[in-house]
Formats: structure tokens, C-alpha cells, sequence
């Protein structure tokens, strides 16, 4: 008797062969064609190539070969980026421990700012998600700590080697041949990946202090004695081994709850119909998964999409202005190569419905006038050349309903929900957190 081989059959196997591990029926012709797509495009290695480890398989996880990930330095980590007392360092003394790393980097806006532009010291208040966070009347502008450019999620870090929308900061991988750019970057020497490198420059442009001061006065000793117990003591109460702590802390934090990454583990009812076709249209016409791939939907390309920057608006405020225009052109500024110009790093996709902001300039507030803006491929910015556009900008002839779709796809189908099992519910000091200023308090709740 003549076998017959259907669509399902193939998919079948194939989903077998590269996911034994993970495998479960399929259910639908959604499931059967998205699971076949997937297959294709990751050259058959199939859901596992798009799959987050949990957060305590450290084994799974990227990290840095001179900062293994340990229960300790996680432990550790985890206070520290929220610990408000941090903010020690500040320009105004009467800010001093009202600041922290998250309050440009709370989970409940994705691991992100709640604002187009993030503030630190300076800021007061919270709102929702650090959405009235605004700039203290009652203090000169220059003192201020503002950011450039939108802050970036520190969400899935894990896997990317650089930082920062223009990736200066990180010693290896992707920055190897960079060197001669590294002059006011001293720490990438060192040779971390740009996760330490971050969490290392940032106490430092954030006005944050670690010293044994702090270590005593916080109750932190024991936990950088249980951390960094192999460092000898005169050493190991830094800000480079807070920095080592706080990256090891960032490298766990993974929307692995998300809708799309339960679909990948099996559970083919997590997603709607709708995200389904949003994730075959990611992963088909729209070309996203070009750019968008691996577990963390990013890769580490540098792209120019030609959206607009904090000063074309008249809602942002530039400080440097000497400075920005090495701002506006992302890893070109950094690069001090012409074809890099106006270029930035791509992006995580994850939680993004969780900010309100988009692109590096936050010019958009709707992440499918994003869609619609890349399918379209009329640049907001007049100063990037047309030769530095990305090949899929305003190429992929996307329809309306996979406008939708892929909308959809992104808001909900990547939306982990639970970020707050990363938070944790004090810390040391006892202060209100991610920010402790009198309206801090009052939106979070600590009086």
C-alpha cells in the first residue's frame, strides 16, 4: 500500500528530530506551520534555538567566562540594582539614597524606564510604572541625571556581549578591533563582556557608591564576604565586585513566562490564533526574524531604521549638546566609521508593551505604529543617508492584517507577566525602592 505523507507528518518529524526533549502533538495547522517555519529558518535546529533557559539553569545561561553566575553574587545583585542607599555619590546632597540603577530599569516597565527619557538623581516621584517620574523644580538643571537616548531593557541581557544602543561598552566579541575607541571607556580593557562593563561605568555616570562605608553601614558585608570570598578583603568590597554582582543578577533575567516561550515548551493553547499568525508573519513576510532571532530575539547587528531622536521633538532635554551629535549617530559615534552612522543595536522584543516607548529616541508610543512605520520606509530622521537604511526598511509589503498580527504577536505573545518574581521585597537598608523621595513614597506606598 502506497504511504502517504501529509503536511502534518513532516512537521511531526521535524518538530521530533529538534525538540525530542519538548515534543507535544500538534493541534492545529497554525501550530503545524509556525513549528515547520521555525525549523526552516534556524537552519533545523528548531524551538529550542528560540527557547529562554530558566532563570536558575545557570548552565544554560551566556555569561561571562571571568564572572561565572553564582547563587551569591545573584543574592547580591538582585539588592544592589535596587538598593537605593547606593545612590551615595550625588551632586546635590540632599539626593543622596533617593536613587538607584532601577529607577531607570523597573520591572514594572519592562526592566525599562516608565519614561521616555529615564531620570535618576534629580527625579521624584513614580506614578504606575515611573511614568510621573519627573525633574525636581527646585534644582538646576545641570545637575540632573538624564539620559540621551531611551533607556534600554535590561531584560535578556544575557544575550548580548555589548551595551548601550551604540554596544561601546564590552572588551571582546563584538567590540574586538574596536580599542582605539576606548578612551573614555577604560573599564572595557579589563576584558568583560558589556553586561560587567555596564554595571561597572554605570555607578559611576549614575553617581552611585560602593565602598566599605556603605558595606558596614547596609548590612552588606556578609553578602560580598559569601560572593567574593576569594578575593582578598582589602579588595573585595569595590564597585567592580558590585558590578560583577549586579551583571550576574541581570544575566537571570529572562521573560522565560512569556506566552511565545510557553508555546515553544509545548503548551500550544498559550498563544491566540491571533498571536500565532502575528509569530508566522514575525517569522515570514515581515523579515523581523532577520534582525529579531535566538531565545532573546535579538542579535548583534548594529541597523538603521531612520527614526527620530530626542531632539527633533521638543520633548526631550539635551545637556551635551556638543555631545549628541555622536549621540544621534549610534554605533558610528562610537565607531568612527561613516557606513555605521545612525546605526543601533537591535533591540530585545520582550515586555516592550510594559514601557510606552519606542525606538532609541522614543519617538513612538504604539508598537504597531512601529510595524507600520519599518513596512512603510519613510524615515523620520532627514540626516541618515539612504545607502546606511536597512535592507528591510519600507521593503517587506506587509498587509494590514499582518500589520495587526504581528502586533499582537509582539504585545501580548512576548509579554511575560510575572517580572515581579525578580523584585525583591525589601532591601538592606530598609528605604523605599526603586526610588525613595518624598513622592516616591508617597506613589509606591513606603510611608
Amino acid at each position: 500500500m502506497r504511504r502517504i505523507i501529509t503536511l502534518t507528518n513532516i512537521a511531526l518529524i521535524l518538530f521530533s528530530c529538534a525538540n525530542d526533549d519538548n515534543y507535544v502533538p500538534v493541534v492545529s495547522n497554525l501550530d503545524t506551520e509556525l513549528r515547520m517555519r521555525l525549523v526552516d529558518i534556524s537552519e533545523g535546529k528548531g524551538l529550542l534555538y528560540y527557547t529562554l533557559p530558566n532563570s536558575d539553569d545557570y548552565a544554560k545561561i551566556p555569561q561571562d567566562p571571568q564572572n561565572p553566575i553564582t547563587d551569591a553574587k545573584i543574592t547580591l545583585g538582585k539588592l544592589l540594582l535596587h538598593e537605593t542607599a547606593l545612590g551615595r555619590n550625588p551632586k546635590i546632597e540632599e539626593m543622596k539614597g533617593t536613587y538607584s540603577c532601577a529607577s531607570c530599569h523597573q520591572a514594572s516597565a519592562g526592566f525599562s524606564s516608565g519614561l521616555r527619557q529615564g531620570i535618576g538623581e534629580c527625579g521624584i516621584g513614580f506614578g504606575f510604572n515611573g511614568n510621573e517620574r519627573t525633574i525636581d523644580p527646585n534644582v538646576p538643571l545641570e545637575s540632573v541625571d538624564i539620559q540621551p537616548l531611551r533607556s534600554p531593557t535590561i531584560l535578556n541581557v544575557a544575550y548580548q556581549d555589548v551595551m548601550l544602543w551604540n554596544g561601546q561598552f564590552g572588551g571582546t566579541g563584538t567590540n574586538e578591533g574596536t580599542e582605539a575607541n576606548w578612551e573614555q571607556i577604560q573599564e572595557n580593557f579589563l576584558g568583560f563582556q558589556g553586561i560587567e562593563v555596564q554595571a561597572l561605568k554605570g555607578q559611576g555616570v549614575h553617581r552611585l557608591l560602593v565602598d566599605d562605608e556603605f558595606v558596614n553601614t547596609f548590612g552588606y558585608k556578609t553578602m560580598f564576604d559569601a560572593a567574593f570570598g576569594d578575593i582578598e578583603e582589602n579588595k573585595r568590597y569595590s564597585t567592580l565586585n558590585a558590578a560583577l554582582a549586579i551583571a550576574a543578577y541581570e544575566r537571570t533575567l529572562l521573560a522565560n513566562q512569556s506566552p511565545w516561550q510557553e508555546w515553544l515548551k509545548g503548551k500550544t493553547n498559550a498563544m491566540s490564533d491571533a498571536e500565532k499568525r502575528g509569530a508566522l508573519a514575525f517569522f515570514g513576510n515581515g523579515k523581523c526574524y532577520e534582525c529579531h532571532t535566538g531565545p532573546a530575539l535579538n542579535d548583534t547587528g548594529f541597523y538603521a531604521f531612520g527614526m527620530g531622536d530626542f531632539d527633533n521633538t521638543g520633548k526631550a532635554i539635551i545637556l551635551d549638546d556638543l555631545g549628541f551629535d555622536n549621540v544621534k549617530k549610534g554605533r558610528g559615534g562610537f565607531t568612527k566609521i561613516e557606513e555605521d552612522n545612525y546605526k543601533f543595536k537591535t533591540p530585545t522584543l520582550y515586555n516592550l508593551i510594559d514601557n510606552g516607548f519606542y525606538g532609541h529616541g522614543g519617538t513612538f508610543t504604539s508598537v504597531k505604529d512601529v510595524v507600520t512605520y519599518k513596512n512603510n520606509g519613510i524615515p523620520q530622521s532627514t540626516e541618515v543617508p539612504f545607502e546606511n537604511l536597512a535592507t528591510q526598511f519600507g521593503t517587506i509589503d506587509l498587509t494590514d492584517q499582518e500589520i495587526d498580527d504581528i502586533t499582537v504577536f509582539i504585545e501580548n505573545g512576548l509579554r511575560d507577566p510575572n517580572l515581579r518574581r525578580y523584585v525583591p521585597e525589601t532591601i538592606n537598608s530598609g528605604f523605599c525602592f526603586p526610588n525613595n523621595d518624598e513622592q516616591s513614597k508617597s506613589d509606591l506606598g513606603c510611608d
